[in-house]
């Protein structure tokens, strides 16, 4: 058997890090310091100490903070713009020309004594043997380490756990599958990995791989941060993390008892994970990208403090209006209701109606021509707005504006985020309504509106919805209003998903939806009442 000598090496460092909040929020995994040192400057030097020094890092998440590594040690960054969307199969996907005889590894393993070599003899994937059960990747081969099957989960098995080393002819054929799997829009989810396992099922890969057998004492991969407080004690009451300072000072205890940290499903403003205390679950919010231009957070403060008394909200343990940061009590088994479930829809429009008639007032509105012409100034800071016929579109809603003013409309407090998900169904039955960040003063069938495009409803089933909330039938300046409310609130939000897709944020077609509610609506106002 030949020797292939190491041409390169590509680190994947695209993916946000979930398991590893809130110390991600801040910092890519990559760049965590384990040790005193960042994670893939760790394994960089590795590398350099074998003479591989071209080396590959495919960036994503917070990619400018990866650009220090092209002075300091001569790395190309390859940016990976599907990262948000798509699993690790991408980013080799745009990595692919440069595979020959390669090093492919993950930019948060850390490995202690140097596995890394100037030849090496064949492919292979780093393994791990483990007694206890295993979630990840476990590994049958036969008796000279070829690897034969791969499959998810199991128990005293070889799985795989860290780099690999893919041999130029491998790297031939595999580039090519890799480009195959890629452009197959039901593989989003897939991770490099995945190809091998699929083409090892149809007995169609032709180039071996084999195990590299190593220690767990030896590679470690920090799945969560409790795991990274075990082996490094810089992290046990310490990691200099601004979320979980804040969660130390406001309930006054060490780091180490902040516990059972997870990654929530973002919203689409902020971030969130939960966390335990003390025998008590919460969740801790944080500002997403771009939101400090977004959100007023001192309004927001006020409009909890107001609708405290009412006991709908949720309830809040800290409201910081520098930083945004928010602690909320968590509920267990609730769930978030249902836009097509009767009894769900009839709840939260009581919860609405409760708002609007509760004669709580604040010092601030949320005004729709305000707001638009915000936004349109932010999408233009940063060269953001790029949806077909906007400066058409941009004329139909100065038209609606202008029949808002002509109109008699009173003005309560408004959430305006009526999103279904933001109303909870508790394990009692009751319901309660999160994230006030837009309330403020206004119309309250402005709240109806957005209810309706948030769940994505129909003509009729807006209808539906406004009598349900009125409870009788809207009359006609009612209905004018709903619909009014429902183009500028969908011209609204496609800015805003404008804005934010500048930071490199996706939320798949919402914004077109959106968008196509501003102008489907104002042609159905131009041709049936204005």
């Amino acid at each position: 058997m030949g020797l292939f000598h190491v041409d390169n090496a590509i680190i994947l460092a695209a993916g946000f890090g979930s398991r590893f909040v809130p110390v991600s929020y801040e910092l890519p995994k990559a760049l965590v310091p384990v040790k005193g040192e960042p994670l893939i400057e760790h394994q960089i030097r590795q590398l350099n100490e074998k003479g591989i020094t071209d080396i590959i890092v495919v960036v994503g998440y917070l990619q400018e903070m990866f650009e220090y590594l092209i002075d300091k040690y001569g790395v190309k960054l390859v940016f990976n713009p599907d990262f948000a969307v798509k699993n690790n199969l991408s980013s080799l996907y745009y990595a692919r020309n440069y595979l020959k005889n390669s090093y492919l590894i993950y930019a948060d393993n850390w490995i202690k004594e140097n596995i890394f070599n100037e030849t090496e003899e064949r492919s292979w994937y780093c393994c791990v043997y483990k007694t206890d059960p295993a979630s990840g990747w476990c590994v049958t081969a036969d008796e000279g380490g070829k690897i034969e099957v791969i499959t998810r989960g199991g128990h005293n098995s070889w799985v795989m756990w860290g780099p690999a080393f893919l041999s130029r002819p491998f790297s031939k054929v595999f580039a090519e599958k890799v480009e195959e799997y890629y452009l197959d829009p039901a593989k989003d989810y897939y991770t490099w990995e995945n190809v091998i396992i699929d083409e090892l099922r149809r007995d169609s890969l032709s180039i071996e791989m084999y195990i590299n057998k190593q220690n767990l004492n030896n590679v470690h991969r920090f799945r969560t941060l409790e795991e990274l407080r075990w082996f490094d004690p810089d992290y046990y009451n310490n990691t200099e993390n601004n979320m979980l300072k804040a969660i130390e000072e406001t309930f006054g205890v060490e780091e180490n008892k902040i516990v059972d940290i997870q990654n929530l499903d973002s919203g689409m403003t902020n971030r969130s994970f939960a966390f335990s205390l003390t025998g008590n679950s919460y969740i801790f919010r944080m500002p997403g990208e771009g939101t400090d231009e977004l959100i007023n957070r001192k309004q927001e403060a006020e409009v909890y403090r107001a609708v405290k008394k009412l006991h709908i909200s949720d309830e809040i343990i800290l409201i910081d209006e520098d930083t945004g940061y928010k602690i909320s009590a968590f509920y267990e088994n609730a769930r978030n209701t249902d836009p097509q479930n009767r009894e769900d829809i009839e709840l939260s429009m009581g919860i609405l109606r409760q708002i609007h008639q509760s004669g709580i007032r604040v010092a601030h509105t949320f005004d729709v021509e305000r707001e638009i012409s915000r936004y349109l100034v932010l999408c233009d800071e940063r060269d953001a707005l790029h949806l077909p016929g906007s400066e058409e579109t941009y004329e139909k809603m100065k038209i609606l504006l202008e029949q808002v003013k002509k109109m008699e409309i009173p003005e309560v407090l408004c959430h305006i985020d009526s999103n279904p998900d933001n109303f909870i169904r508790l394990e009692d039955g009751s319901i309660r309504l999160l994230d006030w960040e837009y309330a403020g003063m206004g119309d309250p069938i402005m709240d109806i509106s957005m209810y309706s495009i948030y769940s994505y409803y129909s003509r009729s089933e807006m209808d539906g919805l406004l009598g349900i909330y009125l409870q009788r039938e809207p009359d006609k300046n009612e209905k004018i209003r709903l619909y009014i409310y429902t183009a500028l609130g969908g011209y609204l939000w496609a800015l805003w998903t404008e804005y934010k897709k500048s930071f490199d944020v996706e939320f798949g077609d919402y914004g077109k939806k959106m968008y196509q509610y501003a102008n489907d609506f104002y042609e159905i106002l131009q041709q049936e009442y204005l």
